[in-house]
C-alpha cells in the first residue's frame, strides 16, 4: 500500500497592529536603520523623548540612557561638571538636574544645537554652559570639581571586539583623554564599553601620584548590561566628591 505523502503547512509571523503602528512612526521620523533597535529604546534614552528630543545617527547609539545618566550625576550633586563630550546632552542634562553646574564641550556644532534642544525640554538650559570645541584644545583652560569623559566608542561595532582596549577609543587614545582630564582634576568619572579591558582600566589610577581610588561599576537597563562606569579619586563611592 502506497504511503500518502505528508503535507507541511507553512506559516509566516504576520506582524501585529502595535508593531505595524511602531514601524510606521519609525518610518515617519525618516530615521535610518542603523538606528532602528535604538529607537525601540528610545524612552531608555530619554524618557521625555516624544516632547521634542532630537538626535543624529551618532546620538541615537552613543547617547547615555537615562537612568545610567542620573547615576553618574547622583556623584557630582552641586559640583561643577565638565562634560568634555556631551554628544546630544544626556549626561549634561542629568548633572544639571542635579543642580550642578556643566560646562558641556562638543566639537559638534549641529550636536550642540541637538543638546541646548534637549536642555531646555527637561527645563535645565540655565545650569548649561555649552562650548562648541575640541576638548584637548580647551582643557587647558578649563576649571571644575568633576571631569566626565564618554569619549566615542567607535559606533555600534564596539560590541563586537572581545576585549575593547583602551587604545580603542575615540579621538584619542584613553591614556591621553585621561591624562587630558587629570590636569584639571583628579575626579574623574568615565563611561566605557561593557567589554572594556579592565586591567587597562584600572592602569589609569597609578597615572597619579599617589594612585588615585578607583571604583568600576557595571551599569544595566532592563537587566541588560550596558556600560562600565569608573570613578576615580573623589568620585569613587569610599571618598565621594562633596563628602565631610
Amino acid at each position: 500500500m502506497q504511503k500518502k505523502a505528508s503535507r507541511r503547512r507553512s506559516t509566516t509571523c504576520r506582524p501585529n497592529k502595535r508593531q505595524i503602528q511602531k514601524r510606521r512612526k519609525f518610518l515617519e521620523e525618516g530615521l535610518t536603520p542603523l538606528v532602528e533597535k535604538y529607537w525601540f529604546q528610545r524612552y531608555d534614552l530619554f524618557s521625555r523623548y516624544d516632547e521634542g528630543i532630537k538626535m543624529d545617527e551618532q546620538g541615537w547609539y552613543s547617547v547615555t540612557p537615562e537612568k545610567i545618566a542620573i547615576t553618574h550625576a547622583k556623584r557630582c550633586e552641586n559640583a561643577t561638571v565638565i562634560d568634555c563630550f556631551a554628544g546630544v546632552g544626556g549626561n549634561a542634562i542629568q548633572f544639571a538636574s542635579m543642580c550642578c553646574h556643566v560646562v558641556a564641550i562638543e566639537i559638534d556644532p549641529l550636536k550642540v544645537d541637538m543638546a541646548i534642544n534637549n536642555a531646555k525640554i527637561y527645563g535645565v538650559e540655565d545650569y548649561i554652559d555649552f562650548i562648541v570645541g575640541d576638548f584637548f584644545q580647551l582643557a587647558p583652560s578649563l576649571k571644575g570639581d568633576v571631569v566626565f569623559l564618554s569619549p566615542p566608542w567607535g559606533g555600534p561595532s564596539y560590541k563586537w571586539v572581545k576585549k575593547f582596549t583602551l587604545d580603542l577609543l575615540k579621538p584619542k587614545d584613553g591614556y591621553a583623554i585621561f591624562q587630558a582630564a587629570q590636569a584639571i582634576t583628579p575626579n574623574i568619572i568615565m563611561f566605557l564599553p561593557r567589554n572594556v579591558d579592565l586591567l587597562q582600566v584600572e592602569e589609569l589610577c597609578w597615572l597619579s601620584s599617589p594612585p588615585l581610588q578607583v571604583e568600576i561599576e557595571e551599569n544595566y537597563v532592563r537587566s541588560n548590561l550596558k556600560g562600565v562606569t569608573v570613578y576615580f579619586g573623589g568620585t569613587a563611592a569610599s571618598s565621594q566628591y562633596g563628602s565631610s
